[in-house]
């Protein structure tokens, strides 16, 4: 009886379900690190926006009003009005959507072929790592806006998104591929890859089976702070006229329209330079709170 009354007793205590681990983890987190919670929380916020921007808009940000031109701040705009009466508010809103559907593409892109490069080959070595690093030095020597410039004004067939997608893309993918054949190299010697091998195993299921898993760490840390940069390298070539054009919404079309008017309506510069400047300060500080979290040498070492 004292055996069924103590199961009885042990049923009724609930236990932790995966719900609740995944709420312990997550303040686990935000207690462990601040910043990177505070750029998790912006990368929600962005992503949402882009996925539902009429939520968080308060207007239409294609509607003009050319008789309230480049006003200010006011209870009605939140962050103004441009040269056309538009608000700015919602353009910014609408710009997230630009800056993370570029973002998030290139990095998913840049990952695939970065992976698939690097972990080939440092794995493979030999005559064709040697080949494959001699072609990626020579992509990364190339200077980066000319050479972005050049795809996106010579692919004219395609749509104007999916050509920066494919430019940026190119660019940064050889140096990820670098970063991950450095990872390659080093799982290449572990104990498990030499087993695998021992048991048969081909190159082609080493690679996959073994090599990929264990660089996907590697691959999420500069997953992270890839969207930034390819969200900065996008408004940059939207501030260069390359970009986005109008009348779809862009921080970086936006800042390009602002030069005009620095001095009458200094806020048209203001607020969508401060969209790019978090969000890409956002991904980073989420990037190097994934690494701090992944890598157990860093760990305690903030």
């Amino acid at each position: 009886m004292a055996d069924l009354a103590t199961l009885a007793q042990h049923q009724l205590v609930p236990r932790h379900t995966g719900a609740r681990r995944v709420v312990g983890a997550t303040f686990s987190f935000i207690r462990g690190y601040p910043l990177g919670s505070f750029g998790a929380f912006v990368a929600l916020v962005l992503v949402a926006m882009a996925i539902v921007p009429g939520v968080f808009a308060t207007h239409d940000p294609d509607l003009n009003a050319l008789t309230e031109r480049y006003q200010g701040v006011s209870w009605t705009h939140w962050m103004g009005q441009d040269q056309l009466g538009r608000d700015q508010y919602s353009r910014i809103v609408y710009g997230a959507r630009t800056s993370i559907v570029i973002g998030f593409g290139v990095v998913i892109f840049t990952s695939i072929v970065g992976v698939v490069m690097g972990a080939t080959s440092g794995y493979a070595g030999g005559w064709f790592d040697t080949v494959l690093q001699r072609l990626v030095d020579v992509g990364i020597a190339l200077p980066g806006l000319p050479f972005i410039i050049l795809v996106v004004t010579s692919l004219q067939l395609m749509p104007l998104v999916p050509r920066l997608v494919l430019s940026l893309s190119i660019l940064i993918s050889l140096g990820q591929s670098r970063i991950i054949r450095g990872a390659a190299l080093a799982l290449k010697q572990e104990q498990y890859v030499d087993a695998a091998r021992a048991l048969g195993a081909r190159g082609r299921r080493v690679v996959g089976r073994h090599i990929v898993p264990n660089v996907f760490p590697v691959v999420l840390v500069s997953a992270s702070t890839l969207v930034g940069s390819a969200i900065l390298i996008e408004s940059s070539l939207s501030f260069l006229g390359y970009g986005v054009q109008p009348p779809t919404a862009s921080w970086g079309r936006q800042l390009n329209d602002a030069r005009e008017f620095m001095v009458r309506a200094p806020h048209l510069a203001v607020f969508p330079g401060l969209a790019i400047f978090f969000t890409v300060y956002a991904f980073n500080m989420l990037g190097d709170a994934i690494r701090d979290k992944i890598d157990p040498r860093l760990r305690g070492a903030r």
